[in-house]
Order: C-alpha cells, then structure tokens, then sequence
C-alpha cells in the first residue's frame, strides 16, 4: 500500500491534500501516555522497553490518523549508550554527568545499548497501518553535544560555545564521536524499518557564521554522507531551529532531503530559496496549537496557502507542548485535511 508521506518525498507530485505529523505527537498532553509512563515507572524505562515505545508511538496514530508515526525515544540516548550518566529530574528535564574531551566517553558498546529502539522500529513495521510513513531520529552532534557538556539544557548553550571556542580540539573530539556513534544508530533505524530519519538541531540558533558552519553544518553533512556512504537512500528530514543562515544553504550543504522550519521563518522566502528538489515541512507555532479556536484555523489556512504549489509537509516549527488540549490536534488535523 502506498505511504503518502514518504512518496511526497520520492515523487515529484503534488498531492491535493498535504500529508501531516507531529514533533512530539506522542507524549505528555495525551491522558494515554501518562499512563503508560507511570507503568514504565519513568522515561528512561520507557524509551528502552520495547513494547512500551511500540504502543505510546502508536497513541497519536490510533487517535488522529496522521500520516506518520516518529518512534518514541529521545535525543540523549547517544550520550547515555556512550557511557555518560542520565536521569531525568521531574519536572525539570534530562541531567548528565558532564563531559569536556572523548576521554570522558566510550564507543564501545553503543550499538548494542541504543538496540532497544531498533526494536521497537521492527515491532512498529507490524502494528503500524499499511499507509503510515515510519520515522526514525537522532539529536543532530552540535545539540547532544551542548547537553553534554552543560550536563543539562542551558538557555545559550553557553557551556558547549565556551569549550568550543577555548578549547576546539577537545570538542572536535566529542563532535566525532557524537557523529560516528549516530551514523550506526540510524544505519540500525533504517535497517529495522525506518521509512524516512530525522535529525534535531534544536540549538542551532546559538552559533552563527564559522562557528555555525563546523559545528551544526559539517557534522550533519558527515552523518547524511554516512549513511549514503553505506548504500542506504532512506530520505533524510534536517531541522535546523533558529539556524541564522540562508536555509537554502542549509539544506544543499547538508544533503538533507527535506528541510523542517522553525516558527519564525520566512516561509515564502524559503520556499523560493529551496527550489522544487526541496521538500519542506513546517511550521505552525505550538502556541497557536495550545490557543485552538479561529487563530489556529487561520494560522494553519496561512500556511497551506503559503506552500500549495510545492511539496510541502505539515507540522510545528517544534514539539507539541504538554499543555496541548488534545482536541485541539484533532481540529487541527480535520483543518489540513480540508484543504482540497
């Protein structure tokens, strides 16, 4: 059976309806992963159980039908699987143990600890509808990088900025093996039924210029080059949130098959920027989600209007917010889907 999503990406064609998913569509807003999160008995628990990662990845796709499911996991089991400690405080978000040069951290057995999530990609394959494009991800290295060093999430990234400018060659070192440990983690994705993957560069907008270029830019391109390097051709989605640099560049450089923009893009502009060989997904502001009601209908009409002659795949400039009334996504779904 054909997947909407993914021939959007393959094929020229565009469809009279665009195909539509959610960053974080599975999560906290939802009353039915709540719940299965207090049986995991936390979130760690849960990312790393296979059956419980199948059935909260499933949970939007059940409620909403949209036309892809991203498995459940999370960013900074790169850096856990690389021998970094991690615990999630309620409340306040991931904490590790910070790192400040690859000596601080291992490749061994990385592949083996991130395999939980391979496995729950195998059991999506099966459990998943026939029409339901499967999405695979990883943290882009420069934004698992900046949780490394600063042990937690930093409003500038200024712990990651500091050791990269003071001392490059030691983050040089982190950014590597950041890459080299994402490139098996993807290959692995893909191999167990990843239909497209997707890499966050959530922190993007802390760096700029040079600094942006070698530490957002190349590691991507050489993840991208990677996988192309082992012969696999699974479309790649590039999110750059924030990123101050001409987004066209952004994605030629990088090799990214399509292009996820933030809330604040010039949509039009970017569109004219990419070409047709770009497919863009983007870009409803997650407030207007939680506000619902006639803003969130207009919002969503702006920008199907401002994309309707290219291929183009609806979602947020970033992830569903917790205090999401779920009711809201549901009217935002049968919103995009009355475009035709």
């Amino acid at each position: 059976m054909a997947k909407p999503l993914l021939d959007l990406i393959k094929h020229s064609q565009i469809p009279a309806v665009p195909p539509i998913w959610l960053m974080r569509q599975a999560g906290r807003y939802l009353p039915e992963y709540r719940r299965v999160r207090e049986q995991a008995g936390g979130f760690l628990n849960l990312c790393y159980t296979p059956a419980l990662a199948e059935e909260v990845t499933l949970q939007p796709i059940r409620r909403y039908g949209f036309d892809a499911a991203i498995v459940f996991a999370d960013i900074l089991l790169v850096p856990h699987a690389m021998g970094q400690e991690l615990w999630f405080e309620t409340g306040e978000g991931p904490r590790l143990t910070p790192v400040s040069s690859g000596a601080d951290l291992t490749l061994k057995g990385a592949r083996e600890h991130l395999s939980p999530v391979s496995q729950t990609l195998s059991r999506l394959t099966q459990s998943l509808p026939a029409d339901t494009t499967l999405i695979g991800f990883a943290g882009a290295p420069w934004t698992v990088a900046t949780y490394m060093i600063a042990g937690r999430g930093t409003p500038d990234q200024a712990p990651a900025r500091a050791l990269a400018r003071t001392q490059p060659e030691k983050f040089q070192e982190i950014i590597d093996m950041v890459v080299a440990v994402t490139i098996d983690y993807l290959a692995d994705q893909i191999d167990a039924g990843a239909d497209i993957v997707q890499l966050f560069e959530s922190w993007a907008a802390s760096l700029q210029g040079e600094e942006l270029e070698r530490w957002c830019v190349r590691p991507v391109a050489q993840i991208v080059d990677g996988l192309r390097a082992r012969g696999l051709q699974t479309p790649i989605i590039g999110f750059p949130r924030g990123a101050k640099t001409p987004l066209g560049d952004y994605a030629q450089k990088t090799h990214c098959d399509v292009l996820g923009l933030d809330t604040a893009v010039d949509r039009r502009a970017v569109g004219d920027a990419c070409g047709a060989d770009i497919v863009l997904q983007g870009n409803l502001d997650p407030q207007i989600l939680v506000a619902g009601g006639g803003e969130l209908d207009a919002a969503v009409d702006a920008i199907l209007q401002d994309f309707a002659n290219r291929r183009f795949i609806f979602n947020l400039g970033h992830g569903i917010l917790p205090q999401t009334p779920p009711e809201h996504v549901a009217q935002l779904v049968a919103r995009v889907r009355k475009a035709s």
